[in-house]
């Protein structure tokens, strides 16, 4: 790994954590807000022995100027981020300890966000989120009890707006490198009558993106009523987004990238004339929109519940040019005509996604001096078409417009109950229990994309226990250790590969944490021992989607830091490192034409060394000025150990500033916002792939045959920019 000690003592000695590892974990009692509530039941407090993270709001807005959430969250410890276009919008994805975003558990005000069939979060179809966020927590590992898939990396929580008392008003403008920009506009009436508050958001952002053509149109609402008295809140909130995205999700060969780092093959095709053209709509272009109900109520200084009402309906296509495809693969009828048979036509085709997503969701809280518990019970019904058409052939084959060359139908039921404690033994321990049954019935009917049956009727039920201690050793130093489990079923594309096992996740933590003087500590260690784990192969499907493969036995075995540390009064650091092993054990795959036992192999897309940090000035109350730094190391891009399958290792910084002016004519405030991303203009590819070609001959191989391998990766942008002004009445 090239200048591993240069890049790390660069980091821990010139730079810093960004402002999102503050460790404003806990909130006093007397004035937690009864929104907070809301997220109770899958969040933690700052003794709880899980490994965590907090990031307020304040902390968002530092570098909120359109970039999706993944990227916002992108220097906290054991973090990995990617995107597709190369800037931040529009297709962005996170990993967290080598796990990638399926397996991340992320809920919106308790409620599940990740899909329920792919399991996948996809944070294009919410642009500007951010912009609605109170705060967020990140567990990494299992964490505790969840609605939703099972958590095998992390699990991510997010709060949206509060309830304000006082009367606002926003607007946002931003602008920058690659016809980015982004507009948006806030409000809240503030509460009227003392009971009654109405806020909301409108958002519009635009990339031309980094990727030739991988351009953005994403548009966004958010609006909720709220009622609130002492003891009772009542909110009803609608959110949701229309993405329109030129794809780039293929990425390109290692000779192209040698070449013009920005090429984009999507939508490439010959006319008949032989020139090369690119279809001016390959677009994915989707709508979501979510509604939500929830009542917190309190009926007295120990009891408490919460009810939670959800709705989500998704819906759109991904449209795309193609050339010489079968008349078989669209039930087109051959052109019978006096010298040949036309059975072959260049088409365009739209392949859709309808979908339903309805939760229940209800929590019963218990508090006093000793302790603290919840039980609760989560249901949740999804039923998704997935179905195709083709609107436009060369030979269209007796066919219509719009008519389905497949269709499909996936319905996904889940019941989970939960029931969690923490006991306050004395002055120095506590004591964590929570144990959740979840039980999962999936079922498809018709056709895969490939138009090949698919016909699913599984049934899962899996038992989640968990328990840690928490040791107060004095006001400044806390020790924990937890055991949890968790069990996942297989998402679609894994049924369609075949694979119908469950994972199992055994989790081990053992962490210190030290606060004195404002000097913050965090260390963990972590065990992580996987059971079937699904491990990324490298090889993408025909849409740009990870295939994954069981890997037998595996684990992860890691160590995490992070600090807060105040330099002087003016100037603070906050680095985090994250250092790990990550194997299959045994790992068994067919290598140069022979299934051969590989032995002990690192697991694919899990860098060894993840490390960051930020360096904060605050001359001023007004003014901050961020010197954010992230290191990442090599990644394998499959499970093979293949040393010409790989992702280099990276170390990128960016410069954030922020100056805030206040009680400036009719304004309360206007924020000036600076980013400037990758300001050493880094050469650099966060993601990438890998899959075999095939066997050719080879003297030199004890089988005669040597495997070859296709490899593509996903460039990122050099230096670029983001200026903002926030005008807040």
């Amino acid at each position: 790994m090239k200048n591993i000690s240069f890049h790390l003592l660069f980091i821990f000695l010139s730079a810093g954590i960004v402002a999102q590892e503050r460790q404003n974990d806990s909130i006093p009692e007397a004035t937690q807000k009864l929104d907070e509530v809301l997220v109770k039941s899958v969040r933690v407090d700052a003794d709880s022995p899980i490994t965590h993270s907090n990031v307020s709001k304040e902390e968002l807005a530092t570098r909120n100027l359109g970039q999706d959430i993944p990227i916002l969250l992108n220097y906290l410890s054991g973090v990995v981020t990617t995107t597709d276009a190369g800037t931040g919008v529009g297709y962005t994805y996170i990993r967290v300890r080598g796990s990638d975003a399926s397996r991340v558990n992320v809920t919106l005000n308790g409620i599940p966000y990740n899909d329920a069939e792919s399991q996948g979060t996809f944070w294009v179809n919410l642009p500007d989120f951010a912009s609605s966020v109170e705060d967020l927590q990140l567990q990494r590992g299992v964490g505790t009890s969840t609605n939703g898939s099972g958590a095998f990396g992390a699990s991510l929580n997010l709060l949206t707006d509060a309830v304000s008392e006082t009367a606002s008003a926003e607007i946002s403008n931003s602008f920058g490198s690659f016809g980015t920009r982004r507009h948006n506009v806030k409000f809240s009436t503030g509460l009227l009558n003392d009971h009654i508050e109405i806020a909301g958001r409108l958002s519009n952002i635009a990339s031309d993106g980094y990727v030739d053509r991988a351009f953005a149109d994403l548009k966004s609402y958010f609006l909720q009523g709220s009622y609130v008295d002492d003891n009772t809140l009542v909110k009803a909130i609608t959110f949701g987004g229309h993405n329109i995205t030129y794809q780039s999700w293929d990425g390109i060969d290692a000779e192209t990238l040698e070449n013009d780092r920005r090429f984009n093959p999507i939508g490439q095709y010959t006319d008949e004339e032989g020139n090369t053209r690119f279809y001016d709509n390959e677009v994915d272009d989707y709508k979501q929109d979510h509604y939500q109900l929830h009542w917190n109520q309190k009926y007295n200084n120990n009891w408490s519940t919460n009810l939670g009402l959800n709705y989500t309906y998704g819906r759109g296509f991904f449209e795309q040019y193609k050339e010489d495809e079968d008349f078989v693969d669209y039930n087109f009828t051959p052109i019978i005509r006096v010298n040949d048979t036309i059975n072959t036509t260049d088409l365009v085709r739209r392949r859709w996604l309808d979908n339903d997503f309805y939760v229940v969701n209800a929590t019963v809280n218990y508090k006093d001096n000793m302790i603290d518990v919840d039980f609760g019970a989560f249901y949740s019904h999804y039923d998704g078409d997935h179905f195709g058409e083709v609107i436009w052939a060369q030979n269209a084959g007796g066919s219509e417009i719009r008519d389905q060359y497949y269709f499909g139908n996936g319905t996904k039921n889940e019941f989970s109950i939960f029931g969690k404690a923490t006991y306050r033994v004395n002055d120095q321990w506590s004591a964590f229990l929570d144990v959740q049954g979840r039980f999962i019935g999936y079922e498809t009917i018709g056709d895969a994309s490939t138009g090949r049956p698919l016909e699913i009727d599984e049934t899962y039920d899996f038992f989640n226990p968990k328990a840690g201690l928490t040791y107060q050793i004095n006001t400044s130093n806390q020790l924990y250790a937890s055991y949890a489990r968790a069990n996942r079923e297989p998402r679609r594309d894994d049924f369609e590969n075949g694979i119908d096992t469950a994972e199992t996740l055994n989790d081990f933590e053992l962490g210190w944490r030290y606060n004195k003087n404002r000097t913050i500590l965090n260390m963990n260690l972590y065990y992580m021992l996987y059971d079937n784990q699904l491990v990324l192969t490298g090889a993408l499907d025909d849409v740009g989607a990870p295939i994954r493969e069981t890997s037998g036995e595996s684990y992860r075995l890691g160590i995490e830091i992070d600090a807060d540390i105040p330099l002087f009064n003016t100037l603070s650091t906050r680095p985090n490192i994250a250092i790990s092993t990550n194997k299959n054990v045994d790992f068994v795959a067919t290598v140069d034409g022979a299934l051969t036992n590989l032995g002990n192999t690192d697991i694919s897309y899990s860098p060894n060394i993840v490390a960051g940090n930020m360096l904060i000035y605050q001359p001023t109350k007004g003014i901050q000025l961020g010197f954010l730094s992230k290191y990442v190391g090599e990644q394998h891009l499959s499970n093979f150990d293949n040393e010409n399958l790989k992702l280099d290792s990276f170390f990128v910084n960016d410069l954030n500033i922020v100056y805030e002016i206040k009680d400036v004519s009719v304004f309360k405030s206007i924020v000036f916002t600076g980013l400037i991303n990758n300001i050493f203009d880094l050469e650099y590819e966060s993601n990438g792939y890998a899959f075999p070609l095939g066997d050719i001959p080879d003297d030199q191989s004890p089988t005669g045959l040597r495997t070859t391998y296709f490899t593509g990766f996903y460039p990122q942008a050099g230096i670029n920019f983001l200026l903002g002004a926030t005008l807040k009445f």
